[in-house]
């Protein structure tokens, strides 16, 4: 037996009152409220159930994630929704394993889901398969709580057989199935909701999240490393109670580091949100839909909550888990665990001249050369064309800071000896994907917004595939930093002249088993080096470079089998 006397907050009947916690074994056996003097009251610290994170890709945060949860619960955070596509589509089912395997050797509450697409589209190159049979096999599993998020949306609503295959797994295992539907509205939202979809993190407007609900389906406000929605969907947390959860979806080490959950729940409280209203959607409403064997502090529960000394900065002063106090003040109080090593990286070192695109629209279609004016007025619409002297037209991929989205400008690039070159003077520069589980030629295009003045960087997190990603303003440069990378079998890099960058990730390609304040300390390192260095004004320049490939993001990307197009889910040329 041991107890806690805070004041509670009873989030179900909006209220909070002085009362003693008393916990035996993992639960809670009684919570007795008392009159202590006001004096005394005030004295008291806060308890409330811990932190969820909704959904979360570990794998973003370069830890594995026994190192993730040594940094989460410091914020509160007693459980995760967790989707392992990332390590899915590098190892398949066996990487799924080493995620959960990993993740029981500590308290923080993993809870995993079956990736629903391995690979994300066809259009790509991944190192494994998930089919709907693994997909069953999967779900049958009890710690396996939902099916995760369906980003071949295509698929649901033309009703490819092998993506209805999976959906039907999850609804006769009972399980949910959460949603990746970016600016998919009206009918199709509906229709998207009505094969079994119950959630969406990709909302980018009020509006859009707004027509999702309308179908039924439940909205995860996302703050992470790279995509930040918070500011846009803010509303929805007073005008949809109980129908709204936080998540980061992808958060690295040196932002998780600094936060977590924590962070918008303090946000939106301060920004005039009800408290009640916020703590629902930050500890109870993902217990509620995704069944979670977590703890909401009531009698009976698990003993999941924390104690906070304010409800202003909501400053963690003990984390407790299953009964154990797991954090005090912020600080983990167990320690790192062993971790196999699991990789597949099979690819060979690359030279300059395999980053070279012909100026001859016939060989370069994929890389986004264009054949003829009426081409080239049918891909701008209404974009502006980024001008440069001596040129070829060329689709230029824009990239948007903060968000996963991109854009499409037309691009007029130098031609020298019959190729097309980057323009570093108007930040045209390369793009490059290289699949690393098999030899083939590197598919180079071009890209708008990553300003680097020299020098290039390049990275094996590349979403959703994880191939090798890289941009630059020379191919000399580019080919130095890809071999960086096959070098240390993974990791994410920058050079500039004799200056080399790395930090290696040796663990599929995503992940080292390093403590994360060491990771994010080195990621800080690279990260400004990009920015006052080489002079990229992206927020998170790695985070963008590793979703230059997520083909199921608009708008134009690149895979490894070259330039794609999302609005009509096709390669180029």
């Amino acid at each position: 037996m041991s107890e806690r006397i805070a004041r509670l907050i009873d989030i179900e009947n909006r209220r909070f009152f002085p009362a003693r916690i008393v916990i035996a074994g993992d639960r809670i056996a009684a919570i007795d409220p008392f009159e202590p003097s006001v004096a005394a009251e005030e004295a008291l610290p806060f308890a409330l159930p811990g932190y969820i994170d909704a959904h979360v890709h570990i794998e973003s945060s370069m830890l594995v994630p026994s190192e993730f949860a040594r940094l989460a619960v410091g914020h509160g955070t007693v459980a995760t929704v967790s989707d392992p596509h990332e390590i899915a589509n590098v190892l398949g089912v066996p990487g799924v394993d080493f995620m959960i395997d990993n993740g029981r050797q500590v308290p923080l509450k993993f809870h995993f889901g079956a990736p629903s697409c391995v690979p994300a589209t066809a259009f790509e190159t991944a190192g494994a398969t998930i089919d709907s049979d693994q997909i069953a096999t999967l779900l049958a599993r009890d710690e396996v709580l939902y099916l995760a998020e369906m980003m071949n949306y295509p698929g649901v609503l033309h009703q490819d057989p092998e993506v209805l295959a999976k959906i039907g797994h999850a609804i006769r295992a009972g399980k949910p199935i959460d949603g990746h539907a970016p600016g998919l509205r009206g009918q199709d939202a509906a229709h998207y909701a009505t094969a079994g979809i119950t959630t969406d993190h990709e909302c980018v407007s009020l509006e859009e999240a707004v027509d999702k609900l309308a179908s039924g389906m439940r909205i995860l406000i996302r703050e992470g490393s790279a995509a930040k929605n918070f500011a846009s969907l803010f509303p929805l947390i007073d005008r949809y109670p109980g129908r709204v959860m936080f998540c980061s979806d992808d958060k690295h080490p040196d932002d998780l580091l600094q936060g977590h959950i924590d962070q918008l729940v303090r946000r939106a409280v301060q920004q005039g949100a009800d408290l009640f209203h916020v703590l629902a959607a930050a500890c109870i409403t993902p217990v509620r839909h995704y069944r979670l064997p977590v703890g909401t502090l009531q009698v009976g529960d698990h003993a999941d909550f924390q104690l906070i000394d304010n409800l202003t900065d909501f400053r963690n002063l003990e984390t407790v888990i299953n009964g154990e106090t797991v954090a005090l003040n912020g600080r983990a109080l167990f320690g790192s665990v062993p971790c196999p090593a699991m990789n597949r990286f099979d690819c060979q070192p690359t030279v300059a001249d395999d980053f070279a695109v012909a100026a001859d629209p016939d060989l370069s279609a994929r890389s986004g050369v264009i054949r003829d004016t009426a081409e080239a007025l049918a891909a701008s619409g209404d974009a502006p064309t980024i001008h440069s002297s001596n040129s070829a037209r060329v689709r230029v991929i824009e990239a948007i800071d903060r968000s996963l989205l991109t854009g499409q400008r037309i691009g007029e690039l130098p031609v020298r000896n019959g190729r097309v070159v980057a323009d570093v003077e108007h930040d045209l520069l390369k793009l490059a994907v290289i699949n690393r589980y098999r030899p083939a030629p590197p598919a180079v295009a071009f890209i708008h917004g990553f300003g680097l003045r020299q020098g290039a960087i390049a990275s094996s997190v590349g979403h959703d595939s994880h191939n090798i990603l890289a941009v630059g303003g020379d191919d000399e440069a580019i080919a130095a930093a890809v071999n960086l990378v096959i070098r240390h079998r993974g990791g994410i890099v920058a050079i500039a002249d004799d200056r080399e960058l790395v930090l290696p990730l040796p663990i599929a390609g995503l992940m080292t088993d390093h403590d994360g304040a060491t990771v994010a300390a080195e990621y800080q390192r690279i990260d400004q080096f990009v920015k006052v260095e080489l002079g990229s004004p992206l927020t998170a320049p790695f985070t963008t470079l590793s979703f230059m490939a997520l083909l199921v993001i608009p708008r134009l990307k690149l895979s490894d089998l070259g330039l794609f197009d999302c609005e009509t889910f096709s390669l180029l040329g």
